[in-house]
């Protein structure tokens, strides 16, 4: 069995694959001051509900935007499965040319999914993944990494209007039922939604303007499933693009 791991700024992705199946996957709350033990205890009790057996590890991969958590977790592969764990970086052979200026500054998560993508789909092709930062990936038709756009994601506007402002709550990020609101909560929820929409789509037309047509558009992390269902430019829906495309890369990187 493989254990995919994705280190992000607010979740944590963990999978485990038998062969090409996903066949168990959680996700949990990234803390940058736990230690390696106190993971290890949240993912053995994961196994353990799951009938997941440490044994059956067989090999590790992990990708990460939150250097201070890598080597917490390559010390967890050691410690608790003996396996010197993958981790996505410099050196990994991608099967994907990066034509950012300074490929370095491309997440490594940004590069898996878009991996995964391509690889599902072909291109052109655009990824846009609805996690703590809102990011836009655009891939070629011949499989080419071009580069894309960020934007503060949906939860980090919400938290913003809440803090920087006297009067303004905390609110539920959800569909509102009409634009015009007639409470603080709903006008809130109706400006964060509908903003959010337009942001996305007016994002997506400019890329599909640079890429030309039969582009696909795929959409993957926490919030996609509740934006996407008010934006018709988004075609496909991934919820475990980033878990797909370890594997891939696993498979890639594997003698």
């Amino acid at each position: 069995m493989l254990l995919a791991i994705d280190i992000g700024n607010t979740n944590i992705v963990i999978g485990v694959f038998q062969g090409k199946i996903l066949s168990q996957h959680w996700k949990i709350q990234a803390g940058r001051e736990k230690t390696c033990d106190e993971y290890a205890v949240t993912l053995l009790h994961m196994f353990a509900l799951s009938g997941v057996a440490v044994e059956e590890i067989r090999d590790v991969i992990i990708s990460s935007v939150v250097p201070p958590l890598t080597p917490v977790f390559q010390e967890l592969s050691r410690k608790r499965f003996n396996i010197k764990p993958m981790v996505v970086g410099p050196g990994l052979k991608t099967g994907m040319s990066i034509l950012y200026e300074n490929p370095l500054e491309v997440g490594a998560d940004r590069i898996v999914s878009s991996v995964a993508a391509f690889a599902k789909y072909g291109g052109p092709t655009i990824i846009v993944d609805f996690g703590t930062a809102t990011t836009f990936d655009a891939i070629s038709e011949e499989g080419e990494y071009l580069g894309g756009a960020i934007a503060p994601g949906i939860q980090i506007a919400a938290e913003a209007l809440s803090q920087k402002t006297a009067k303004l709550p905390r609110i539920e990020i959800k569909v509102p039922k009409k634009a015009i609101g007639r409470t603080t909560v709903s006008s809130m929820q109706s400006g964060l939604y509908f903003g959010y929409i337009g942001l996305v789509t007016n994002i997506i037309n400019k890329f599909k303007d640079e890429l030309g047509g039969g582009t696909k558009v795929i959409a993957t992390g926490g919030f996609a499933s509740l934006i996407s269902e008010n934006i018709d430019r988004i075609d496909i829906q991934e919820r475990h693009l980033v878990l797909e495309g370890l594997r891939i890369l696993h498979e890639r990187n594997t003698p």
